[in-house]
């Protein structure tokens, strides 16, 4: 199968303008960027895309052991970019797509040329000094509630993830996001991202960056933004007053003028 068809690969914007790529988090699709990314297709030639396993991506395509870590997803991408020529690409990564960024820049580093990483963490689990906001036995728990019942750990998880409690209706879009991924394809990729450890990948990244830290994140703590920020040469760190895990969905128009600024 072709590439494009593979990951529902979608193409917009100006022709000839600086790429734009933008790559989904978890239990997510490409429809997650739809408050943010047209406001760059004046100007950007705008690429969105599903991972293998979601959205509108090809499930046939889906392989447990090329999809076993996140390098398989990075491998996509890079497909992706090299299928539509793309040069100097900003990468715009929400969550776990930070660290498959990493992973694919270090594959193909001649295809990016900025990086900007929404709510990244390089490990979700704490380890000594390093504080990823879980420890070994939460994630333990997580995924075993998550083999359970894949439908009930949705129910669940949605809102915590979102934050806003006081908008019911944007938890209300995750649920439904998470419950429309096969299960088997959530229960590995859970697996995949919240095991993770790529901290010592970080140092890789020669493109310039942007971290944009949410407020009030459980799943990627200020400490883990900060920590991509330091190791990460001369990247910008920029706190944002949305709460949450998800400030494209929460607060679009602050996320795309921390975008805007910083390009």
């Amino acid at each position: 199968m072709s590439v494009r068809t593979r990951n529902d690969v979608r193409v917009s914007g100006r022709i000839g303008g600086r790429p734009m790529v933008f790559a989904h988090g978890y239990g997510c699709d490409q429809n997650m960027w739809r408050f943010v990314a047209p406001d760059f297709e004046a100007d950007h030639q705008v690429v969105t895309f599903d991972h293998v396993g979601f959205g509108q991506s090809d499930l046939s395509a889906y392989d447990p052991v090329r999809y076993g870590s996140l390098r398989g997803y990075a491998a996509d991408v890079v497909e992706v970019m090299r299928e539509l020529e793309l040069t100097d690409a900003v990468f715009v990564a929400h969550s776990v797509s930070a660290m498959i960024g990493v992973l694919a820049h270090a594959m193909a580093p001649e295809l990016f040329g900025a990086m900007v990483m929404v709510g990244p963490s390089a490990r979700y689990v704490d380890d000594g000094d390093y504080v990823g906001g879980f420890s070994r036995e939460q994630i333990k728990e997580l995924l075993a509630s998550l083999d359970a019942n894949h439908l009930g750990w949705s129910a669940a998880m949605a809102p915590v993830i979102m934050g806003n409690p006081d908008r019911p209706e944007l938890a209300a879009e995750l649920t439904n996001s998470f419950c429309r991924t096969d299960p088997d394809v959530a229960r590995q990729f859970a697996r995949v991202s919240f095991l993770s450890d790529n901290r010592t990948d970080l140092p890789g990244v020669d493109v310039p960056t942007l971290v944009l830290q949410c407020s009030e994140d459980v799943i990627a703590p200020e400490t883990a933004g900060r920590y991509v920020h330091e190791h990460i040469a001369g990247s910008v760190f920029t706190q944002l007053a949305a709460t949450g895990h998800c400030p494209h969905l929460s607060d679009p128009e602050e996320t795309t003028a921390a975008v805007r600024a910083w390009l």
